[in-house]
């Protein structure tokens, strides 16, 4: 089941429990974030192309100008430029949703921009654990409003990406899930830069509503 209105009611109940709200109670402090990936991420970012070729064609045939007016937003090989650890602060991000996991759901959605935020301590609470700071380069990522709020830490890869791991939050949820207590709510994706104050984190195969999301982060100020 993909879709996010199949939830029970006690999974939901579980995740209010669960944690404090913060990217430090959702992520523990590791020195890489290949010692923490779950088999079932490991597999996403291997495929990460993949997923996301499979799903711009299908967000193409519901809405091909809209996708075409996103640019290299929307180009998987767009080429990333180096020096991609966005600065700590608020950022306006946008959630692009391409192909469609359900018959139901349309195959492509682009919402408003909301209000993301980047930094040790980006979100509220999170001060009560370790900072995502200490964790060899490691930065804290919170999706600050919205339904489906992505809570985690990006973590260092190549001179051209990171990776983010975190889980999502949902509703009004008071709580943070652990990573790896429920697959079904963990997240994982890549972080690029592809302006000057311009990045992109791409989530390939969600396990909810759509085949890949696509999320354009831009500094707020």
């Amino acid at each position: 089941m993909r879709r996010l209105a199949a939830l029970s009611l006690p999974l939901l109940a579980s995740a209010c429990a669960a944690q404090p709200v913060g990217p430090a109670a959702a992520v523990p402090e590791v020195t890489s974030w290949r010692s923490l990936a779950t088999p079932d991420d490991r597999k996403r970012l291997r495929d990460w192309r993949s997923a996301w070729i499979a799903a711009l064609a299908k967000a193409k045939a519901a809405a091909p100008a809209e996708v075409a007016g996103e640019g290299p937003l929307l180009e998987p090989d767009a080429a990333p430029l180096d020096a991609v650890t966005p600065p700590p602060g608020d950022y306006r991000c946008r959630v692009l949703k391409l192909g469609s996991a359900d018959a139901a759901m349309p195959g492509y959605v682009a919402y408003p921009a909301f209000t993301c935020r980047i930094g040790a301590g980006a979100g509220a609470g999170a001060a009560a654990a370790p900072s995502g700071q200490g964790d060899a380069g490691a930065i804290d990522f919170v999706k600050a409003s919205g339904s489906q709020r992505p809570v985690g830490r990006l973590f260092p890869d190549t001179p051209r990406r990171m990776v983010f791991l975190g889980t999502m939050q949902l509703g009004d949820e008071q709580g943070t899930l652990r990573y790896g207590h429920d697959l079904t709510r963990d997240m994982a994706g890549i972080l690029q830069r592809i302006g000057e104050r311009r990045w992109r984190l791409v989530l390939p195969s969600p396990h909810y509503e759509s085949l890949t999301d696509v999320v354009e982060l831009v500094p707020a100020s």
